[in-house]
């Protein structure tokens, strides 16, 4: 029963206490870093958008990307679509959400307290017209990034960008992969070009930069089945969008950490893994996805795997009239972000140790 002792217990409390005064030791720790003395908060809804409100480092490049553990680069080319067009604007869409972050309430961890992270900007392009050109220009530049010892998350733009990127990430040695997706993108080349976003994983596989056996794809579906054969016959594992409530989330993330094993990870997130309820903002949208608690909840299991690069790509604003898409984008940047910056931290202590 509420008494009126527990009430003066709370009124003494909680009575003259501003927004910042937060009494728990780990939830203190998180208000202090948001914060001002006077007890104001930042506007999310003022001041140049970045992603999830990170400081923004366009000259970072210039600088060698000193004094940054973290980038999360744009990468606003869509010219490898298939069907709908429009992901060139996923990056700005993503920037324009507010209220994601700081604190993930799940794995108990604000990112930003743990790794030096930045927004630096788009993938300087030379051409807006040029698929081949782009794809020089994604691999150049995160090159760049790989070389001096930062880790890159890309918004994209289409899928086909993970192929360049993963050029980059894995070149020194190959890479396994998790890989939330409608679709395999396992594709051979099409009207003449293999940097289309049905194919960057068959690519990424035989230039010898991703490994198949330790690559996992989770939430196919759809009508293209028969142009995936090359997943299987490679070695990948292939988990298909009515298998996830069938196995259940955590046998979905027992299986994801099994194929890892210890290796190095890089995780790609297309927005069309999710159901059209979730995120109709999409280029090639498929019925029957999963929802975006289950991406979620796959996701933050995936807690402990040794990250060395990430993406969220395939947000095509246009076809969304409620922002849903983007939100869903931006929360999976965030969560991306924490799964990275955990991963930092933990190679920091064996490294002391």
């Amino acid at each position: 029963m509420f008494t009126d002792d527990k009430l003066a217990r709370l009124r003494e409390k909680y009575g003259n206490a501003k927004g910042a005064d937060v009494f728990d030791p780990h939830f203190s720790e998180v208000a202090r870093s948001q914060f001002s003395e006077s007890g104001g908060r930042k506007w999310p809804f003022a001041g140049v958008p970045t992603f999830l409100d990170a400081q923004y480092a366009v000259d970072a490049a210039q600088n060698n990307f000193a004094g940054l553990d973290v980038v999360l680069v744009g990468v606003p080319m869509d010219l490898g679509v298939s069907n709908r067009a429009g992901a060139r604007l996923g990056p700005r869409a993503v920037r324009n959400i507010e209220r994601i972050g700081p604190y993930e309430h799940v794995m108990r961890m604000v990112p930003g307290a743990i790794a030096r992270i930045a927004d630096i900007g788009d993938v300087p392009f030379r051409s807006r017209y040029s698929l081949e050109k782009c794809h020089e220009d994604i691999e150049a530049y995160f090159n760049r990034i790989v070389d001096a010892g930062v880790i890159p998350i890309a918004v994209g733009g289409d899928h086909s960008i993970s192929y360049s990127i993963l050029k980059a990430i894995g070149r020194d040695r190959p890479v396994g992969m998790i890989h939330l997706d409608a679709h395999c993108d396992t594709c051979g080349a099409y009207d003449g070009s293999k940097f289309h976003h049905g194919g960057p994983f068959r690519e990424a596989v035989m230039d010898g930069v991703l490994d198949p056996e330790r690559t996992i794809q989770i939430g196919i579906r759809g009508p293209s089945e028969y142009v995936w054969e090359f997943s299987y016959d490679s070695g990948m594992t292939v988990i298909h969008a009515e298998d996830v409530p069938q196995m259940g989330v955590e046998a979905v993330i027992s299986r994801a950490c099994e194929v890892i094993g210890d290796g190095p990870v890089y995780l790609s997130f297309d927005v069309d893994c999710l159901d059209p309820s979730f995120a109709p903002g999409t280029g090639t949208p498929e019925i029957g996805g999963l929802t975006s608690r289950e991406a979620l909840a796959i996701l933050r299991g995936l807690r402990g795997l040794d990250f060395v690069g990430a993406d969220v790509v395939e947000v095509a604003p246009q076809y969304d009239a409620t922002s849903n898409t983007a939100h869903v984008g931006a929360q999976i940047l965030f969560e991306e972000l924490c799964l990275i910056a955990d991963s930092l931290k933990t190679r920091a202590a064996r490294s002391e140790a």
